[in-house]
């Protein structure tokens, strides 16, 4: 039996997608989420999914690091975004860590299911406005590089990560986390070397960059969560 994780903090929008997942495997067994740590709980859980649909923003993460962390832990689960931002950037960006697929949230259930079955069938997903994406600029080169350096973040390093870039000390994340100050020392060490970058803070600028440059001109200021996801 089919089993697909849609991950949205969204109740409605959740029903769409489980209404579009009925249309093209009405059999199929579905799970839900709300955040990124509940999608993850529930992929180490139930194990054995054939699709996971995820929102870009969810609570608790900011930009691409919710789905990195879903891709360093479960490298063969196939990801495709349903997201209300549309920037050409953005898909390349998520294209370049491996996503499976990218639709809107303005598509058509009928579009959704298409798109649902072509992942699912082995494919990559992409609306026709989107299949001839042009080469990058070199500032998106660069950010697809530090894509694939946090790619190379293990799930919990990336956790780290994050609430580095929420300003939290290490023994405050050590807390957190309920581990040693000395794990959490252990693991900023393994990021800046992974990330190739001498400081905390110049990983979270240059993660920063990354997560929002593409953002910049739909006016969202930086770690705000919009509605249209």
């Amino acid at each position: 039996m089919t089993r697909i994780l849609i991950v949205d903090d969204h109740p409605l929008f959740r029903e769409a997608l489980e209404s579009a997942v009925r249309l093209e495997r009405p059999n199929c067994e579905i799970f839900e989420a709300t955040t990124i740590d509940e999608a993850l709980d529930v992929l180490a859980r139930e194990k054995n999914f054939d699709l996971g649909l995820f929102d870009l923003f969810l609570p608790g993460t900011s930009g691409l690091s919710g789905l990195v962390r879903v891709r360093a832990a479960h490298p063969h689960l196939p990801l495709m975004v349903v997201s209300g931002h549309e920037d050409p950037r953005v898909v390349r960006d998520l294209l370049s860590m491996g996503a499976a697929g990218f639709v809107s949230k303005a598509t058509s259930k009928n579009e959704l299911a298409h798109a649902i079955k072509e992942v699912l069938n082995g494919s990559v997903y992409l609306p026709e406005r989107f299949r001839d994406i042009s080469q990058p600029q070199r500032s998106e080169i660069e950010r697809g590089d530090m894509l694939r350096r946090l790619q190379d973040l293990t799930p919990q390093q990336m956790r780290v990560l994050d609430m580095i870039r929420a300003g939290l000390q290490n023994k405050q994340i050590a807390y957190e986390l309920g581990v040693a100050e000395t794990t959490v020392k252990a693991h900023v060490s393994e990021i800046l070397r992974k990330l190739n970058v001498y400081s905390r803070t110049k990983a979270a600028i240059e993660v920063g960059k990354m997560d929002f440059a593409q953002f910049s001109a739909a006016g969202l200021p930086v770690g705000e969560k919009d509605s249209s996801h």
